[in-house]
């Protein structure tokens, strides 16, 4: 049924309630999974147009996905990463169709009404414009 799931990671503590699920999910299906992190900072919104040099940032988020994808490697899963730049849920939605994915994870914060104003919420835009089903796993500190 879900032959390639675009995780959509972080890189951060929220990634760790999210993996899990995916883990076992892709376990049970037989799944690829396609690890995505969307850098947002200023080099990583201008990197192609002004023909900048990978940010820190960036090199520490392509690390990460690295590492991550090494681990679900090590628990017989087949992993590809893609760092991608600019808007998180443009490129979540972009990389997704692009790639064919037949499920989009992601970890919600649980944010409401004016926390979601301030903070924007890339689930809500993923969600109202994706016509790949979406895992949405609620981030918990535990």
């Amino acid at each position: 049924m879900y032959k390639k799931i675009l995780v959509a990671l972080e890189n951060s503590i929220a990634d760790k309630t999210l993996l899990p699920h995916i883990t076992q999910l892709a376990q049970i299906h037989h799944s690829h999974l396609l690890l995505l992190h969307v850098a947002d900072g200023w080099v990583a919104r201008h990197f192609n147009e002004l023909m900048l040099k990978e940010s820190d940032e960036m090199i520490q988020d392509r690390k990460y996905l690295e590492e991550t994808a090494e681990k679900l490697r090590k628990k017989g899963l087949k992993v590809t990463t893609h760092l991608a730049l600019g808007n998180p849920p443009e490129e979540i939605l972009k990389v997704g169709e692009e790639q064919r994915c037949d499920l989009i994870a992601m970890t919600s914060h649980g944010h409401r009404f004016f926390a979601d104003f301030l903070f924007g919420s890339t689930i809500e835009e993923v969600r109202h414009q994706s016509e790949i089903p979406l895992l949405v796993v609620k981030w918990s500190k535990k």
